[in-house]
């Protein structure tokens, strides 16, 4: 059974950091895309920042500067350094990813979560 487990969330002061990280298990083929999505209470999901599978990177306009998304392919896992962190940065933070798993077939896999919470 293929799953995303996300680590590393936690509570911090604004102007703090933290890293999360999302390890994929089960048999996986391959990953093509992974991406960090988050959503704050009241509001919806929004794209935090993706990686594909060559390294290519991009991000949300509230986090360029600030956050860097980098895998390690070898232990099919994503990363999501955040630094200078704002109160506005609070939310659950979920792993995405394209994989093919055992079937042979692309689909779209999401973590369970892990809450960011930011104080001033």
């Amino acid at each position: 059974q293929v799953q995303l487990v996300e680590s590393g969330g936690g509570s911090v002061q604004a102007g703090g950091s933290l890293r999360l990280s999302c390890a994929a298990s089960g048999t996986i083929f391959s990953i093509k895309n992974m991406a960090w999505h988050r959503q704050a209470p009241g509001k919806q999901r929004e794209l935090v920042a993706v990686i594909t599978s060559v390294g290519s990177t991009n991000y949300a306009d509230s986090v360029k500067g600030r956050f860097t998304i980098s895998r390690d392919n070898a232990k099919n896992t994503v990363y999501l350094q955040m630094n200078s962190l704002k109160p506005e940065d609070t939310a659950v933070y979920f792993c995405n990813a394209d994989m093919m798993d055992s079937t042979w077939r692309l689909k779209n896999y999401w973590g369970q979560g892990t809450q960011v919470t930011v104080s001033s």
